[in-house]
């Protein structure tokens, strides 16, 4: 990878940063996903909207967030809390360095895990701490390992 600086006085304030590839691969793309996030202030806190109240929970805590129905749960080092939430927007409010969805229904915290195992028909069902268990779909599965560096 080659990197270079060009002065450019008619940018003013702005940055702008070509990738420059033979074809659009994983590695540029990685890099531009990268550079979009350069400098976004990722939330170490996720506020929580219980049926009676919003409690703050600190993003690193949280293992796994799961939704059944319209049930969001989220499991963390030292609770369990349950919302109304889609779980698509509740992962606008995490960092994907951190987080990977496994499957239509689950997301997880990948500091947290501690094996993949072989499961039915082929699926994987992903082992965390506190003894948690979800299914990971031959879908979400490829993702997980590129996030592991597979």
């Amino acid at each position: 990878m080659k990197i270079r600086f060009e002065h450019d006085d008619t940018l003013q304030d702005e940055i702008d940063v070509v990738v420059r590839a033979s074809s659009q691969n994983d590695k540029a793309r990685t890099l531009i996903e990268y550079v979009k996030r350069f400098k976004q202030e990722s939330s170490k806190i996720v506020p929580v909207k219980t049926i009676d109240r919003i409690v703050i929970i600190k993003v690193e805590d949280i293992i796994l967030a799961d939704v059944q129905k319209d049930t969001l749960t989220i499991e963390t080092v030292n609770d369990q809390y349950i919302m109304q939430e889609r779980l698509y927007k509740f992962m606008q409010k995490l960092p994907s360095e951190l987080f990977v969805q496994v499957s239509k229904h689950a997301v997880i915290n990948i500091d947290y895990l501690i094996a993949l195992e072989d499961s039915f028909a082929g699926a994987m069902t992903a082992r965390l701490e506190k003894n948690l268990r979800t299914n990971i779909s031959r879908k979400f599965l490829g993702e997980l390992e590129k996030h592991l560096g597979l």
